[in-house]
């Protein structure tokens, strides 16, 4: 006998499936537009992760978070979830309005959490949270650069007209610490070259370093005049205007740079004792834990042996430490641990092919190699004295994926924390009790995650997916290698459109930034979904990395010396080869697009591989070696008088005659970094041959277009696929 009620509620249950899974199909038929992806319009796909602002100690961590219209700073127990506001910023709204909160680095694992500095107007204040006090420490309104907090929290060190200053943080005394400043001497503020090369963009032109017992400051003295000046032209108003950038071309002469110290009890300066006049790069200063020894790096002109020295900062007499020759080139150690243990100190090098971790005594000796094999580590996060561990990102196992390891401090030990595929930025806690993980991978966007020691997941803080993530489909990501003719196998990847039908025929657009050392292809999540649209249209969205990738370690980037442009254009055009053999590939539509070193690419493909790439895209490029800076160029290729050839091929110039493709080539006239120079001079040999070509240019603006002309230039991006590629006009929806 038939349950007629079991039957009728079978019957409606197959009803509501089937009904759900059509409405389910029906919201995942939603398609990206460009007001969403590129003007990061609404309705939004991915949200905002809690923000996190690192430990307090190894139980605590810090983070941000609004309540009751209140901003909040807040110290949060990690295993009861138990939280401690430290500070309330809408407190000091009445004193700081529109303030800017700056966190120094130097103060950011304290223990208390009680120093903070502000900014107002260009002047500083200081606030200590145990005393509840307010104290302005500048009141002239001139332009102030990295207010950076001394250990001990008494003391503001900062730059100001480019000569270094402290202000006392409990009277507000300003001290004014050297007095030469110029339009070409700098104290304590990088030049253009060495921040954008050595000491690195994120430090803000910074070249100053509190020592641990706030009694001395180490900086860097830099004077421009030799350096040529190169004339970046403001075309305002009816005369217009010349802004004037020291910037030294490969084979031009450098700043002369020297280290000073400044000791605070009589405002001295002592001279690291150097040779000034030997063509050199001095940086990268770490203070013994102590404050005994200032230890400073000097690499040569040829950047292929870096000496690690200590300096005594009361005589300036300095010894070689440690020093480090390659037949290619060194790099400055970004990251050296200074133990507190007066023990030694731990670093990474590459001089085995692949880059590993080390530790020395504090006389250079090692005592131990922590890591090794063919994989690379890319960070050191923390080092856990009390444990005797390191911990440690890097992608042993799997090129394309980030984790976090640990190993002992006698290399032994070595354990994989993080379980999940795909990429993780990981921060551990004081004592490596806990930490937490920003992950992603291809498909998944990023989810923040506390984990404990042995990396059980304990507490999941937040994903980015929006609650309309899953109603709109996107492209499907895969992963292969290609096999060049040499053996190499590169890595690469594709987003395929996602009503991809393998009957049709497809054009294939190459994304790269392509510079030495550099990595494209990973399993992680790219939040910029602009892969995505340009799939949904009907075209390849292509990655491929090349043999100097950091898949490859230095060893696979030890090539490219002296010869920038064979190997990624050699690897890229058997990427271009292997796609000719894939039935639904258009092999007459084969485009490239990148900026900055991806723009040199797209040149060079465009002129050296004109036989394999049909369109580009060149944002801001490099056209030819001679004309960017120094630093970068000479690391990798020597001066022009020592490699004329090797400068020669690896010059989009050289090739222009080859050309006969749809190149569109953009650049900012104001642009400080790859000067406008050349894409002008590419124009000049385009013109004079008679070739097409697109050229836009950006008025005033620098190294990558801003809003809101960034609108513009990614409209017309998306326009030029379009129109050579599909053969349709591009419509804003």
């Amino acid at each position: 006998m038939i349950n007629i009620s079991g039957y009728f509620k079978q019957v409606l249950f197959f009803i509501i499936v089937s009904a759900s899974l059509s409405l389910n199909i029906f919201a995942q038929q939603k398609q990206l537009t460009f007001n969403q992806v590129y003007m990061f319009g609404e309705p939004r796909l991915l949200k905002p992760l809690p923000l996190l602002k690192g430990w307090y100690d190894d139980q605590n961590y810090i983070k941000t978070k609004s309540e009751n219209g209140k901003s909040l700073l807040v110290k949060v127990n990690a295993s009861t979830d138990k939280e401690e506001i430290l500070l309330d910023y809408s407190e000091y709204d009445d004193m700081l309005i529109d303030y800017d909160l700056t966190l120094d680095g130097s103060i950011a694992n304290s223990k208390d959490y009680d120093r903070f500095l502000f900014s107002k107007d260009n002047d500083y204040y200081f606030f200590s949270r145990s005393a509840n006090k307010v104290v302005r420490l500048t009141n002239d309104k001139v332009e102030k650069k990295n207010p950076t907090l001394s250990p001990d929290g008494k003391k503001v060190a900062y730059t100001k007209n480019r000569d270094l200053y402290y202000a006392d943080s409990e009277t507000g005394k300003e001290i004014r610490l050297t007095f030469d400043a110029s339009e070409t001497v700098y104290n304590g503020w990088a030049s253009w070259v060495y921040m954008e090369e050595i000491l690195g963009r994120a430090g803000n032109h910074k070249a100053f370093w509190w020592s641990p017992n706030s009694e001395m400051i180490a900086f860097l003295r830099t004077d421009d005049s030799p350096v040529p000046r190169y004339p970046l032209y403001i075309a305002d108003g009816v005369h217009g205007e010349l802004e004037w950038e020291h910037y030294p071309k490969p084979g031009d002469p450098n700043p002369n740079v020297k280290m000073g110290i400044v000791n605070l009890s009589d405002n001295k300066i002592v001279w690291v004792d150097e040779d000034e006049s030997i063509d050199q790069y001095t940086a990268w200063p770490f203070w013994r834990q102590n404050s005994s020894e200032l230890f400073y790096q000097v690499l040569n002109r040829g950047q292929d042996h870096l000496q690690l020295l200590s300096a005594n900062p009361k005589t300036g007499k300095a010894k070689l430490v440690y020093e480090e020759k390659q037949p290619t080139w060194v790099e400055f150690f970004e990251n050296i641990n200074m133990m507190k243990d007066e023990s030694g100190f731990i670093l990474t090098s590459d001089k085995d092919g692949w880059n590993h971790i080390y530790y020395f005594d504090m006389n250079g000796k090692q005592k131990a190699r922590l890591t090794s094999g063919e994989w690379t580590v890319t960070k050191i996060v923390m080092v856990d004295e009390k444990n005797k561990m390191v911990f440690f990102e890097g992608n042993k196992d799997n090129s394309l994926e980030t984790h976090l390891f640990s190993v002992d401090l006698d290399g032994k030990n070595l354990t994989k924390l993080t379980k999940k595929n795909g990429t993780h930025s990981t921060t551990v806690s004081t004592n490596g009790s806990y930490f937490y993980s920003s992950h992603s991978s291809a498909d998944i966007p990023h989810t923040l995650e506390l984990f404990d020691a042995k990396g059980n997941s304990l507490k999941v803080f937040g994903d980015r997916k929006s609650n309309v993530y899953d109603e709109y489909t996107l492209g499907k990501t895969e992963f292969f290698k290609i096999k060049t003719e040499d053996g190499i196998e590169l890595p690469a990847m594709w987003i395929l459109p996602p009503d991809f039908d393998e009957t049709k025929k497809y054009p294939v657009l190459f994304s790269v930034y392509g510079g030495p050392g550099g990595k494209d292809v990973k399993n992680a999540y790219f939040a910029f979904l602009d892969r995505y649209f340009i799939a949904q249209s009907g075209i390849i969205y292509f990655i491929v990395d090349h043999r100097g990738s950091v898949h490859f370690g230095k060893k696979g980037e030890r090539m490219m010396h002296r010869n920038l442009g064979k190997w990624e254009m050699n690897d890229y055009i058997e990427a271009v080869k292997w796609l000719r053999t894939i039935p639904f590939v258009d092999e007459t539509k084969i485009g490239i697009n990148g900026g900055s070193y991806g723009g040199y690419v797209a040149c060079m493909a465009l002129t050296y591989g004109a036989d394999y790439f049909t369109h580009g895209i060149a944002d801001f490029s490099v056209t030819d070696w001679r004309l960017y800076d120094n630093v970068y160029t000479e690391r990798f290729m020597d001066t022009p008088e020592e490699n004329p050839e090797g400068y020669k091929f690896g010059s989009a110039l050289t090739y222009a005659d080859k050309y006969k493709g749809m190149l569109r080539i953009t650049h900012g006239t104001m642009d400080d970094n790859v000067h406008v120079q050349n894409t002008i001079q590419l124009v000049d040999k385009f013109t004079s041959l008679n070739k097409d070509f697109e050229l836009m240019l950006y008025p005033n603006e620098r190294h990558g277009i801003r809003f809101p002309k960034w609108s513009h230039l990614q409209r017309e991006y998306v326009k030029f696929w379009y129109r050579y590629f599909l053969n349709k006009d591009f419509v804003m929806e």
